[in-house]
């Protein structure tokens, strides 16, 4: 019935697997667990240790091959028809996770999305701004994901296994590829349905890190405009350049943004991290590109 698939890097995943089996077994479905080690130097004998759970197997890639690549690998590994992709660094905000996805499974879904949140407390000033961030623009009600209902973040992700592999049409080993899968759920008309059950988001990335892969995946998405793999109307950055560009003051924001950019980052770098900025800052660097790209 379910294939539970887990891609780690570097991640001690035994908390969660050991969760999630003693879930799965409570309920008494046909399931497995499938852990896919991306090649990590840390924490693979601990990792190892899943393997004594019953229908669960761990495998360890002989090569890396990146988080996308990494959940084909697991997809085309898997036995049933179901998939529920959990990222690593994650764990199930209730003890009814598992039962809260069997209890939706319906013919006509091709994707459930539950959801993910993040812990209350504050963390150290380091992983400050991806807390912030993930709390204020990644934990949201269902009413507000129904806005964008192919918007999915696919820590959380249950979804039928041909459809996956349908709509997972890029394997290349960037960051950012959760919009590029979201825009394939749109372009294959996708019948997905939003639901309260999610999983907090455990694993925070020191803030420049963060800044970093921020930028990583704007370029990302140009990348994919270029290639005309995704539409360049999709996302709310996206739509913002294009007001800029229809009220031809593309140049004029760029002129006025470049020289506090240093500014910015030092801000977005403090204790008090300001979304509007954050949202100038990924606006500016889209539309530099943008500029070079068609220039």
């Amino acid at each position: 019935m379910l294939s539970i698939l887990v891609p780690t890097y570097n991640y001690n995943i035994y908390p969660l697997i050991a969760t999630i089996h003693e879930q799965l077994e409570a309920i008494a479905i046909p399931f497995e667990i499938i852990v896919s080690d991306d090649q990590s130097s840390l924490y693979t004998e601990e990792n190892k240790e899943v393997n004594v759970f019953s229908h669960t197997k761990y495998l360890f890639q002989k090569q890396n091959l990146g988080r996308t690549k990494n959940r084909e690998v697991l997809a085309t590994t898997a036995t049933y028809d179901w998939l529920l992709f959990l990222d690593a660094d994650v764990v199930p905000a209730t003890s009814s996770f598992i039962q809260n996805y069997i209890d939706e499974l319906q013919q006509d879904i091709d994707v459930i999305y539950g959801g993910v949140s993040y812990q209350e407390k504050s963390p150290d000033s380091s992983t400050y701004l991806r807390w912030y961030y993930g709390k204020h623009r990644e934990s949201q009600s269902i009413k507000k994901r129904l806005q964008q209902p192919c918007f999915i973040i696919s820590q959380n992700l249950l979804i039928k296994k041909d459809f996956f592999l349908k709509a997972n049409v890029s394997t290349e080993n960037r960051y950012g590829l959760d919009n590029l899968f979201s825009h394939q759920l749109k372009v294959l008309n996708a019948r997905i349905k939003h639901i309260n059950n999610p999983i907090i988001h455990l694993g925070l990335e020191e803030n420049t890190v963060f800044l970093k892969k921020t930028i990583e995946a704007v370029e990302t998405t140009v990348y994919y405009e270029q290639k005309e793999l995704m539409e360049c109307t999709l996302s709310n950055l996206q739509k913002s350049y294009c007001l800029l560009e229809k009220r031809k003051i593309t140049g004029l924001f760029l002129r006025l943004v470049t020289p506090f950019k240093k500014r910015i980052e030092k801000k977005l770098l403090s204790s008090s991290p300001s979304l509007f900025l954050f949202d100038i800052y990924k606006l500016h660097h889209y539309a530099s590109l943008k500029k070079r790209v068609d220039a």
